[in-house]
This record gives structure tokens, C-alpha cells and sequence, in this order.
């Protein structure tokens, strides 16, 4: 299986503008520009917008799976993915981070053991370890 997505660029980093489509049609020409990355912009995504979302979406079916294999199938999983994107002290740009806060109904479980699936979640979805970057999960029954 690969997943394809597509960006046209115009124009040079500060002052150039973008669009981004993925291969499957769900999304079609998202606004990019380097304000956005920097600033936020109304109307506009980033990367750092899209590898949220993409970790997200990951780790919420990682940990929906890990609990139904432990017997218990979550109702609902809400789960909010903010990445850090800042300078890096040698000049530049990173991405410096990834935390995940994911609030779940889960019948018949306990806070430490919705927290110990959420950990292993973190640490198994493929998106997680594709990221080399420092990752941190908050896991909140509700």
C-alpha cells in the first residue's frame, strides 16, 4: 500500500505560496505558505498541520486496536496531536516535537490501564516510529 499526496510551490520560501492535494481526492489544493509555518495564517495548512493530523489519526487506531485486542473496545477515542516547529539554535528550522492528549470512553477500564495502552499506542503506530523526534502522550478517561 503507498499513499501519495502532491504540492506545487510557486515562488521562493518567504514570499512564494503553495497548494497541497492528496492522492486519494479527501483533501484537494490546501493553502501553504511560510507565514503560516511562522506566524499562522487563516485559510492556510503547514506541514507541521498535516503530520499532526497524520499522527493523530495513527495513533487513535493504533490504540483503539490495542484495547479491543485487551478485551475492551473503546466507544469513543478524541485525540488532539500539536507539533512544535521553531529555529534550531545552529540556524534553521525543526520540527521539535509531538504530544498527543487523547480522551477516551472505554467501557470497563481502569485509568492506569487506559494510560499503559495509550503508551504502548504511542510507541507502535507507524507514524510514532517514523518520528524521530521527542513524543510525549497524555491519556484521559472520560
Amino acid at each position: 500500500m503507498q499513499s501519495r499526496a502532491s504540492t506545487i510551490w510557486e515562488g521562493d520560501l518567504m514570499s512564494g505560496k503553495g497548494k497541497t492535494t492528496a492522492g486519494s481526492g479527501s483533501f484537494r489544493d490546501l493553502n501553504l505558505g511560510w507565514k503560516a509555518r511562522t506566524e499562522g495564517s487563516a485559510g492556510n495548512t503547514t506541514p507541521e498541520e498535516l503530520l499532526a493530523s497524520a499522527h493523530a489519526s495513527c495513533f487513535s487506531m493504533a490504540l483503539s486496536h490495542a484495547l479491543a485486542q485487551g478485551g475492551h473496545k473503546a466507544t469513543r477515542l478524541e485525540t488532539t496531536c500539536t507539533v512544535e516547529f521553531g529555529p534550531k539554535a545552529s540556524g534553521g528550522f525543526e520540527v521539535k516535537s509531538s504530544s498527543l492528549e487523547v480522551k477516551g470512553t472505554v467501557p470497563g477500564i481502569d485509568q492506569a490501564a487506559f494510560t499503559q495502552a495509550a503508551e504502548g499506542a504511542k510507541s507502535g503506530c507507524p507514524i510514532s516510529t517514523a518520528l524521530k523526534i521527542p513524543m510525549s502522550v497524555k491519556a484521559t478517561l472520560g
